[in-house]
């Protein structure tokens, strides 16, 4: 539902189950009464809904909650409600009462809770980020983010700024590694100097020796004149080799003659000439592995990593997630001359509960997606994002079973995520709690009920 994301469902759960079959992004956990609700931080919701079949039951439900504080609104949902009801419940605590009889579906529920909403002239908790993942430029960089693992990598950087060591960064495909590594050289003392970037995974190995070593006129069939390399263009600034892990044992030992020596020789030469640059290599590949494995030169791999910096996939920093997107958003709207978007609420739970394979990179695609085909400046729904993000369709679709009940269903659906956030995160509870968008608390309630350790 776009103005409302979290919900505690208490008592009857037919149209619990119905609503959230109906609204994957919505937070909806159900409880059969009061008591069982007791464990949960009830004031970190949007919405208590109470789903009675009778006056007397809902009455000894807003007994029972009224010496819990804070609360969220107290919806009451019964089957039929006349004026006298209507008085007595609105006294006990109750923001909104309505009807919804023996024919009601989820529709009517989302209906008369908006409307309620709408009625009490307070809106749910924004879609919005909180202070502490708001999106923000990080002082002095171009980085964009919230997040502590970025915080620490800034850290590394900042060291790294300090003298002209060479560095290897590490990470997944679309992590921003070339962003760093450009935060490196800008803040270096010369910030006049060249920054020259080549992927070496994009060129066969005789063209990367010529591109970053240069070569003479006639080296080669097509070699029509004199051609200096990145190495020599980038003299005195800065060389990011890109992609170093694809590179063959052959191109390097001549690579790594280059770091050892301070020289080139082009192709075709017979001098050599000396070079000052500081040399960034990055790669998604484990080279330390591939070196112990003689799949990568040990002596090169430790010529590059002389100062190794990490940089985590965003999966692992969940509290990134909102504040790229914002960034995104407001980037493109800049760039295209049009009204800035926003996020739903639910695209914002969506956008937080997909696991990004492809990182910060997939994450800047599904945004200029989405506005693409959205109208300018208007609220970007979970319809307009591509359909891998839905991943939960896959396991909904692995657990059913023949003669399970949808709760059964959702409920294996629940703790697949649990289980799968959990493992993302190493175990670490707060984080997962995080990720998924409830309290601490709830996750452990979750956990216990689903019988996880």
């Amino acid at each position: 539902m776009d103005s409302i994301r979290s919900i505690v469902w208490i008592g009857d759960e037919r149209l619990a189950v119905e609503l959230a079959a109906d609204c994957p992004t919505l937070e909806l956990v159900w409880e059969r009464d009061v008591a069982g609700a007791s464990a949960l931080p009830l004031g970190d919701f949007d919405v208590l809904l109470l789903a009675c079949k009778n006056s007397k039951q809902a009455l000894e439900a807003l007994k029972d909650l009224a010496h819990r504080r804070p609360l969220p609104p107290i919806f009451v949902q019964l089957e039929s409600v006349d004026d006298f009801s209507l008085r007595e419940f609105r006294e006990r605590g109750a923001a909104e009462v309505f009807g919804c009889g023996g024919g009601a579906t989820a529709q009517h529920v989302k209906r008369a809770l908006l409307q309620g909403l709408a009625r009490m002239n307070r809106p749910a908790k924004p879609a919005a980020a909180s202070g502490a993942e708001r999106p923000r430029l990080l002082p002095n960089t171009k980085i964009v983010a919230a997040s502590p693992q970025i915080a620490e990598v800034l850290a590394l950087v900042g060291y790294a700024r300090k003298s002209r060591v060479t560095v290897l960064i590490t990470g997944e495909t679309g992590t921003g590694k070339e962003l760093f590594a450009r935060e490196i050289h800008q803040k270096n003392s010369n910030r006049a100097a060249p920054f020259l970037a080549v992927n070496c995974a994009a060129f066969p190995e005789a063209l990367l020796e010529s591109e970053l070593f240069g070569h003479t006129k006639g080296a080669f069939t097509g070699a029509d004149r004199n051609k200096p390399g990145l190495f020599e263009a980038a003299n005195g600034g800065t060389l990011f080799l890109d992609e170093i892990g694809e590179t063959t044992r052959p191109f390097q030992a001549k690579l790594l003659r280059v770091l050892q020596e301070r020289e080139v020789r082009p192709i075709g030469s017979s001098r050599t000439r000396r070079i000052d640059v500081r040399v960034i290599a990055a790669t998604n590949r484990n080279l330390r592995r591939e070196a112990s494995d003689a799949q990568f030169r040990p002596d090169l791999y430790y010529r590059l990593a002389v100062f190794p910096i990490h940089v985590p996939p965003l999966r692992e920093r969940p509290l990134d997630i909102l504040p790229l997107a914002d960034h995104f958003l407001s980037l493109y709207a800049t760039r295209d001359g049009r009204p800035r978007a926003s996020l739903s609420a639910e695209s914002c739970h969506l956008l937080q509960s997909y696991g990004w394979p492809g990182n910060v990179r997939e994450l800047e695609n599904e945004i200029q997606r989405a506005l693409a085909v959205a109208e300018p400046g208007s609220e970007l729904a979970p319809a307009q994002f591509s359909a891998r993000l839905f991943e939960i369709l896959e396991p909904v679709q692995a657990v059913v079973q023949p003669g399970e009940s949808l709760r059964e269903t959702l409920a294996r659906v629940e703790a697949w995520l649990i289980r799968r956030a959990l493992d993302t995160n190493s175990g670490r509870r707060t984080t997962t709690a995080r990720l998924l968008g409830i309290t601490r608390e709830g996750l452990y309630k979750k956990m216990k009920r689903h019988g996880i350790t």
